[in-house]
């Protein structure tokens, strides 16, 4: 595919900075005060409420922050909120905010701003990404300027995780008043977080400057913060050997063991909640048969799909949830047993195997080899495969449809970031009757009405050795049914320069850089 001439003047201008700072000897944060992040591509707005990619209300929080946050365990912690309390019966939760908190704009954050961030954030009329994301709530009201109190349709479980992952932030009620339209908020920014947006531009840069009357004393520890899209896998790499960026994630696979052998650098490889696999369309023939289904999962040989595909930066699936996540079920990584295969698949009636397509969500180098791999494992048992990498704009093949009867696909190699880091958000969305396009992802059509019986009886469970016990169950009904072909759980990778401290990834995909600082 030809690159648009933006695209290539912005990766020759990317490329001339870096060997500009390469030979003129790179400017590090203690001289210019300026940390500098690439990243692997460009954000699709400012507004959290409104992104449908992890890494935009990542960087998004470098200007908001919310009622609670992850640490680096994926703990919610309080952030604007100080504490809550929550009724017995699991519908009532009570929230203290911290006083004396300003917006980027001087006023203060109150109990109200965050009724109006809610309310605007959850009505349909909206039409925000996110809007379903705490559908769960029925009203926000303020009982005083310092407490907010939320009531919930039904006990909700995982309600404080939700409220940690990013979604939830809160902008300043004078860019609501005037955000007439989402593009309002897509380019513009007014939060409480440590910098104060400066320029944005989301294939380029977004640049945001130290707020001086942030609510922590002494931070953040930089003038600046840079975000900026590098799409390159070997630019973004010379980026950070150079110095043109003190930060970059992910680490090229290919490139991590070199980089990792340069002093001046500090590389990073954690487990992550990233799962990817391939799903089965269940209302297309064969795979409305369980048997063709444990077939395909017999087929393929996931140790040599980590090493083929990820470089080793992966581990072979052992279920649906990654072992992070309260409530994870460890089945053991499937078997490789292409005999057992042709096995199933005689006892399906499809002897010689038969003809299908796989198609996949992305197209970057990993998972061009995770088709070509997929493929290759396939044609030894007799499925022959047609394979294609979509295009973001021809995912509309996929959650196009609105009905079963219109989806268009077979096999989709597609994955799933826990962003709210609890097994409900884990498994409801990719795995609920109700959740099949174009509603949510659950594009096996998996339809199993135990299954669907058992969400709705977990998330409303508040003993939680109950719910991990009803999460479990759930769990082996879909494992024996398999609309899944579970392949790796992804590992994360990052690198920093040496003197570069508290800039961190996190096993959602999103990072800790508030206590960012320089020490040299």
């Amino acid at each position: 595919m030809q690159k648009s001439v933006k695209g290539t003047a912005l990766h020759a201008a990317l490329l001339s900075a870096v060997l500009s700072a390469a030979l003129l000897g790179a400017a590090t944060p203690a001289g210019a005060r300026v940390i500098t992040a690439a990243v692997p591509t460009g954000f699709s707005t400012l507004d959290s409420w409104d992104a449908i990619d992890n890494l935009s209300r990542t960087v998004a929080r470098s200007m908001y922050e919310g009622l609670y946050v992850f640490d680096k365990d994926l703990k919610p912690t309080p952030q604007l909120a100080e504490s809550y309390e929550v009724s017995k019966d699991g519908l009532v939760y009570t929230f203290k905010l911290r006083r004396g908190v300003k917006f980027h704009d001087g006023t203060e954050f109150t109990a109200e701003a965050v009724k109006m961030n809610f309310d605007r954030g959850m009505n349909p009329d909206s039409k925000l990404s996110r809007r379903n994301f705490f559908n769960f709530v029925k009203t926000v009201e303020v009982v005083d300027p310092y407490t907010v109190r939320f009531t919930l349709k039904t006990p909700t479980a995982g309600f404080i995780q939700r409220l940690s992952n990013g979604t939830a932030a809160m902008i300043c009620p004078s860019l609501l008043k005037r955000a007439t339209t989402k593009q309002v908020t897509a380019f513009e920014a007014c939060g409480t977080g440590p910098y104060v947006l400066k320029r944005f531009s989301p294939a380029e840069e977004l640049y945001a400057e130290r707020f001086q009357d942030y609510r922590v004393k002494g931070l953040p520890k930089f003038d600046a913060i840079r975000w900026v899209p590098v799409t390159e896998n070997q630019t973004r790499a010379m980026m950070l050997q150079t110095g043109e960026a003190q930060f970059i994630s992910p680490v090229p696979n290919e490139q991590f063991r070199q980089l990792e052998r340069n002093q001046n650098l500090t590389l990073i490889k954690a487990p992550s909640v990233v799962t990817r696999y391939l799903s089965m369309n269940e209302t297309k023939k064969p795979f409305n048969d369980v048997r063709v289904r444990e077939a395909i999962n017999y087929a393929i040989n996931r140790q040599a799909l980590v090493k083929v595909a990820y470089n080793g930066f992966a581990v072979p699936s052992t279920g649906y949830l990654p072992p992070q996540i309260e409530g994870a079920v460890d089945f053991g990584v499937h078997p490789y047993d292409p005999k057992k295969a042709r096995e199933l698949l005689k006892e399906a009636g499809y002897p010689n195997g038969f003809k299908t397509s796989i198609l996949s969500a992305y197209n970057d180098g990993k998972t061009l080899k995770t088709l070509q791999f997929l493929q290759q494992q396939l044609a030894q048992v007799g499925i022959k495969a047609e394979t294609r990498a979509l295009e973001a704009g021809q995912r509309t093949l996929i959650y196009g449809a609105k009905t079963s009867a219109d989806s268009k696909h077979a096999l989709y190699l597609i994955g799933w970031t826990n962003s709210a880091a609890e097994p409900d958000w884990g498994l409801r969305p990719l795995l609920a009757s109700y959740n099949a396009p174009p509603v949510l992802n659950n594009e096996s059509y998996y339809k199993n009405p135990k299954v669907d019986a058992l969400f709705d009886e977990a998330i409303k469970e508040t003993d939680p050795e109950k719910r991990v016990a009803l999460y479990a169950e759930l769990q082996k009904i879909v494992n024996a049914d398999l609309p899944w072909a579970p392949l790796v759980f992804e590992m994360t990778t990052a690198g920093r320069a040496k003197a570069l401290k508290n800039f961190e990834p996190l096993p959602d995909g999103s990072f800790s850089f508030y206590e960012a600082e320089w020490t040299e």
